[in-house]
């Protein structure tokens, strides 16, 4: 940014969630236990993959690292908002802000590229069993995390180095309780052009083209399913792929809402909730949807108390 302007901002401030004043005390404890469950429920999914040998498998290692992503993605944004509704404060410096852009893209573009590795781990695992083991090699799965970890620190980089050349003027209110690319963007008073270029290439990337192989996947998958229907196969799969499936209907579902309000006027309001949807709430159901519909991750969680019983 360029900081020879007198113009230009050195904070911002957020007004947060459209909730009145007298609910703010209300909303803070229902955000703090979506927080807190968030961060725990997570940790609990990684430990149980660590301590369990028979988790230590390509689709599981991937979830551990899913995890981790979550638990960083709402990092990112709730605590802070938590503490603004906490101190009545609404500012946010402008290292902050642009670091909040850095993070909530990276650690989102990390959750794509990791769902759809997972998709491509139930594509072999349900279109190519014998060769399973020599596909998914742990070297292979390695070097898929670390590419997703590259690729979504590349595509944050990015976005926020062409942020930070833009000024800002005087008017600093972000209609939003974090610092959101496309609410900054609006704000500038630069030419925004090149920015929102860039945005449609790397979503693109990041977002679009991660969705297609998602679903040419489960093409794959069903058609194999279907070439030899029995009712053992139809369950085996809804059992390997049905968490999988909830969570990309889930992220992918939140992704499209924000998408759609953001291209409509006069839906700010909407817009925000659907953003706490996917940056507060999707991430506290993963643990859930993982725990509950998996065979697996319930063993492990059995085996988990039971270790805790027999030890006190």
């Amino acid at each position: 940014m360029r900081r020879d302007n007198q113009s230009t901002s050195s904070e911002f401030i957020l007004l947060g969630l459209p909730i009145r004043k007298e609910e703010q005390g209300m909303y803070y404890v229902l955000f703090l236990v979506l927080y807190l469950t968030t961060v725990l429920g997570n940790l609990l999914i990684i430990l149980l993959i660590r301590l369990d040998s028979r988790l230590h498998t390509p689709m599981y290692f991937f979830l551990s690292h899913l995890a981790l992503a979550d638990i960083s993605f709402s990092s990112v944004t709730a605590p802070k908002m938590l503490t603004n509704m906490l101190t009545h404060s609404q500012s946010i410096s402008y290292a902050g802000c642009i670091s909040q852009v850095f993070f909530f893209l990276l650690f989102g573009g990390v959750d794509s590229f990791l769902l759809t590795s997972m998709a491509f781990d139930r594509y072999v695992a349900i279109c190519h069993p014998l060769h399973y083991n020599i596909i998914m090699s742990h070297i292979l799965c390695v070097l898929i995390v670390i590419l997703c970890w590259l690729l979504s620190s590349g595509a944050s980089l990015v976005h926020t180095l062409l942020l930070a050349r833009l000024s800002f003027s005087r008017d600093n209110t972000l209609h939003h309780f974090f610092c959101d690319l496309v609410a900054l963007l609006k704000l500038s008073s630069s030419d925004t052009t090149i920015n929102d270029l860039v945005i449609l290439i790397v979503a693109s990337m990041v977002v679009t083209l991660p969705f297609m192989c998602i679903l040419v996947s489960y093409g794959h998958i069903g058609a194999t399913i279907l070439r030899a229907p029995s009712i053992k196969g139809i369950c085996k799969a809804l059992s390997t792929c049905g968490s999988h499936l909830s969570v990309v209907t889930l992220y992918y579902g939140a992704i499209i809402g924000i998408f759609f309000f953001s291209s409509s006027n006069n839906t700010n309001d909407k817009n925000i909730i659907v953003t706490v949807l996917y940056n507060v709430v999707t991430p506290m159901l993963n643990p859930f949807i993982y725990s509950l519909r998996n065979r697996d991750m319930k063993g492990a969680l059995r085996n988990l108390l039971s270790r805790g019983s027999l030890s006190m």
